[in-house]
């Protein structure tokens, strides 16, 4: 009794010994198409015999860490240039041609927009061309826009438009055909001396690569025949090649702008530019504008205001300020009389061969100095004693010679501290020693 006595608490408060949850029957249909999730019910038995029926805790979602955002590095935006209000007697720069001369004339206007001596017109017609004249006839629009704004330079830009058929009299011909090419310099050449019949500077500016492989070699194409044309009638090509390829020559849509940062410049359809491509296509031809238009193109606050100028006018020098002196000679700079330069040695002629050309040319290498290790010749030179030690061996015995005579005579002190001349069967002083007499092998 005793015995059960303590054991029976211990039975009390035993865990549960197991789950169980409830199975139910799964259709054909629950199988492909599933069957709502219904809240599931546990039955928990204690061993006693009691079964308690509880539904199941809803499961625990994990929550998701939280990923840290990597940081872009912001986009370099040129800030906007400060429009300015325009002179009333400003220069006016006419743009003519089709949508590549639109583009450049929207990166004109942003470039000339801080200079109050500029006035850029667009006056571009997107699908027009030299070839279609039926659709839009530039050689008799042209005088009417002149004379509209009056302008002091005239930009064109032509050529994208202009891969299709011509029509030439009644005959409609072929694209790049002999005749077709004939009547488009045609055309080209009478569009240029047109523009420059108003006097004013011509600038045409040449057409960029495009993605179609070739429609780019149709633009080469017709960038000759511009630059020939233009330059024909005193005009001015500007060739943008280079700006909108890489270092391949290949197209590319996304390139350096002005400020050296790469930037999309080429729309989705590989012709169209973005607003960066057509700042850096303006880019070519701004500093044309400004070489020819002067300082009117220099922004607003690069005037300097003419009333503040007046310490900078340059008076004529009069008779007192001006000192006169002694024009200096080219023998004599000193001004000491001499007439004889300082080292008084002429130069040793030269035949105008250097050491490199004689060794390149003819394979001769100068003379190696005395003493190196390379010095083969047989005679040494710089042994030889000088003239005067030799004049005085080839002198006989009894008579002085011209060094010993010109010579004044030793005082008596001198004379004490001159050593004795050596005598005996040594070789003599100032002589080739004997092992340099030998011709070298």
């Amino acid at each position: 009794m005793l015995a059960l006595v303590i054991a029976l608490p211990t039975v009390v408060l035993l865990p549960p010994v197991g789950r169980a949850e409830a199975q139910e029957r799964r259709t054909i249909l629950d199988m492909f198409f599933g069957r709502p999730r219904q809240q599931q019910r546990v039955y928990e038995d204690y061993g006693d015999g009691r079964n308690i029926d509880r539904e199941a805790p809803p499961p625990v979602r994990r929550q998701p860490k939280p990923q840290r955002a990597k940081v872009r590095p912001a986009p370099v935006e040129t800030p906007a240039p400060e429009i300015v209000a325009k002179q009333a007697d400003a220069k006016t720069v006419l743009v003519v041609g089709d949508f590549i001369a639109g583009s450049l004339s929207d990166g004109l206007q942003t470039a000339f927009a801080d200079s109050p001596g500029i006035v850029v017109e667009n006056r571009s017609e997107g699908s027009s061309g030299m070839v279609r004249d039926d659709y839009f006839d530039w050689p008799n629009m042209l005088p009417v826009y002149a004379d509209d704004v009056k302008p002091a330079l005239i930009i064109v830009s032509f050529g994208a438009n202009d891969r299709q058929q011509m029509k030439i009299g009644a005959v409609r011909e072929k694209y790049r055909t002999d005749a077709w090419m004939a009547e488009y310099t045609r055309r080209v050449a009478r569009f240029a001396a047109l523009a420059r019949s108003r006097n004013v500077p011509l600038l045409w500016v040449g057409m960029p690569s495009f993605q179609s492989p070739a429609m780019t070699a149709d633009m080469v194409t017709f960038n000759g025949i511009f630059r020939t044309e233009a330059e024909k009638i005193g005009g001015q090509f500007i060739d943008i090649w280079d700006g909108f390829v890489d270092e391949q020559g290949k197209f590319v849509t996304t390139g350096s702008d002005i400020n050296g940062q790469q930037v999309r410049l080429r729309g989705a359809d590989g012709i169209n530019l973005t607003p960066a491509g057509k700042r850096k296509l303006a880019f070519y031809v701004e500093k044309d504008v400004r070489r020819l238009l002067g300082e009117t193109a220099a922004p607003g606050g690069d005037i300097p205001d003419p009333s503040g100028m007046k310490d900078l006018v340059v008076t004529a020098p009069t008779s007192d300020t001006i000192i006169k002196t002694q024009p200096i000679s080219l023998v004599d700079p000193d001004l000491d009389g001499a007439s004889d330069l300082l080292d008084d040695a002429s130069l040793p002629a030269s035949t105008g061969r250097s050491a490199r050309d004689l060794l390149i040319e003819k394979g001769e290498a100068p003379p190696a100095p005395f003493g190196r290790i390379d010095d083969f010749r047989l005679v040494k030179t710089a042994l030889a004693p000088p003239p005067a030690a030799a004049a005085q061996a080839a002198a006989p015995a009894g008579e002085p010679s011209p060094a010993d005579a010109a010579r004044p005579a030793p005082t008596a002190a001198q004379s004490a501290t001159v050593p004795p001349p050596k005598t005996g069967t040594g070789p003599r002083l100032g002589a080739a020693p004997p092992w340099q007499a030998v011709p070298l092998r």
